[in-house]
């Protein structure tokens, strides 16, 4: 699996319609059916320059389903939020794959 990764930060007079809008902006990423899940954060750091930071992270099953978001989805949706944001947020992206995942063992006690 892979995990698509946009970290943001939002500039204070925008956060609440920032957030109002990104939880509808999650579902339109999520529609193209290229990911299986997506979960918003909220990055637990003081910025130097302020601002408050989000990281929203996709999931996607394979390379392939990543490599077709970026070719078919990805610039139509990224710009929707550029338009309207501006120059009052920055975002950046990041790639991950995951080797495996751990969970603790729970006895049958």
């Amino acid at each position: 699996m892979y995990i698509y990764n946009v970290t943001i930060n939002i500039d204070e007079s925008i956060h609440a319609e920032w957030l109002t809008w990104i939880e509808s902006h999650i579902p339109e990423v999520l529609a193209t059916g290229r990911f299986i899940s997506a979960k918003l954060t909220q990055v637990l750091v003081e910025e130097e320059l302020g601002g408050v930071t989000y990281s929203v992270q996709y999931t996607a099953k394979t390379r392939k389903d990543l490599d077709n978001y970026y070719k078919h989805d990805a610039d139509k949706l990224r710009t929707d939020g550029m338009k309207k944001f501006a120059d009052k947020m920055l975002a950046f992206r990041t790639e991950l794959r995951v080797i495996n995942e751990f969970y603790p063992i729970v006895s049958s006690n």
